[in-house]
């Protein structure tokens, strides 16, 4: 199938494209690696009037380090980021999802906040920005703003993004020394739509564990390291929790019960890493 027939319009900067959105509103979407919108097009799962491409817009294409953060510009590919050779020490856990994230082909388009902006459940990138506590960064014509993850991904493919909204940028807080990640996934193939992926971070006192592909978005829960002796009832409690939802890959059922055998896998990957 093709898509229908729409207005196609490739700004050259940030403030373009926001006026773009201000006029066009609902009817327009913002496309950048294209791996997901275009396929939706055409297969007439979504519609619009307009698309806007940022793809080759020059503020949108930097990775920028702070004192606290990897900021990653909306035109920059997944593949980009991934062969960054600091990313290790940087962002361990995107060092370690991002090879999950579809295939090597699909990853050189593909962008790390066209992924995020997507909001898929099961999708590796909002898992990895929820579990660290991540930022989503949007601009307007009438501002900018910065969201938390868990106040940007609201359920399945919904955020907080107004119409009128690009996101422009997402911020993943640096590793802190003494900390350890871990990340693992069931999918049909390595590159598929995830099944169930989880992804931990061992700190000082706790625990954080992070859970994709049961919920409707990214679950996070803290675990004090003095309850680890409990995990595997504190896991059991948390799958039941989550519920779960059927699909042809899985049901509710086996989704829970990979939770509750992955858990354990990712936080000793976690810890082992940790200082």
């Amino acid at each position: 199938m093709k898509p229908r027939p729409f207005t196609y319009l490739r700004p050259d900067t940030v403030a373009e494209a926001a006026e773009a959105l201000s006029e066009w509103k609902e009817a327009a979407r913002v496309m950048a690696g294209g791996q997901t919108l275009i396929a939706m097009l055409n297969l007439r799962l979504v519609d619009c009037e307009a698309i806007v491409d940022i793809s080759r817009v020059p503020e949108l294409s930097a990775i920028t380090r702070t004192k606290t953060h990897l900021e990653i510009g909306a035109a920059v590919t997944q593949n980009r980021v991934l062969s960054r050779p600091e990313l290790a020490q940087e962002v361990p856990l995107l060092a370690k999802a991002l090879p999950w994230v579809g295939h090597f082909q699909t990853r050189n388009k593909g962008t790390v906040c066209g992924s995020i902006a997507h909001a898929d459940p099961s999708s590796e990138l909002p898992l990895s920005l929820a579990l660290l506590g991540g930022e989503v960064v949007l601009r307007s014509t009438r501002g900018t703003r910065v969201l938390k993850a868990a106040e940007f991904q609201r359920g399945l493919l919904s955020t907080a993004r107004e119409p009128d909204e690009l996101v422009t940028a997402v911020r993943f807080p640096l590793g802190a020394k003494g900390e350890g990640t871990g990340f693992r996934e069931v999918a049909r193939r390595h590159g598929d739509f995830a099944i169930v992926s989880l992804a931990a971070r061992a700190r000082a006192d706790a625990i954080d564990l992070g859970i994709g592909g049961v919920a409707d978005r990214p679950a996070v829960r803290t675990i004090p390291r003095a309850d680890l002796s409990r995990l595997d009832d504190i896991v059991d409690a948390l799958a039941a929790e989550l519920g779960g939802f059927e699909d042809i890959h899985a049901t509710a059922r086996y989704r829970r019960d990979l939770v509750r055998r992955l858990a354990r896998p990712v936080i000793d990957e976690a810890l082992s890493c940790s200082a």
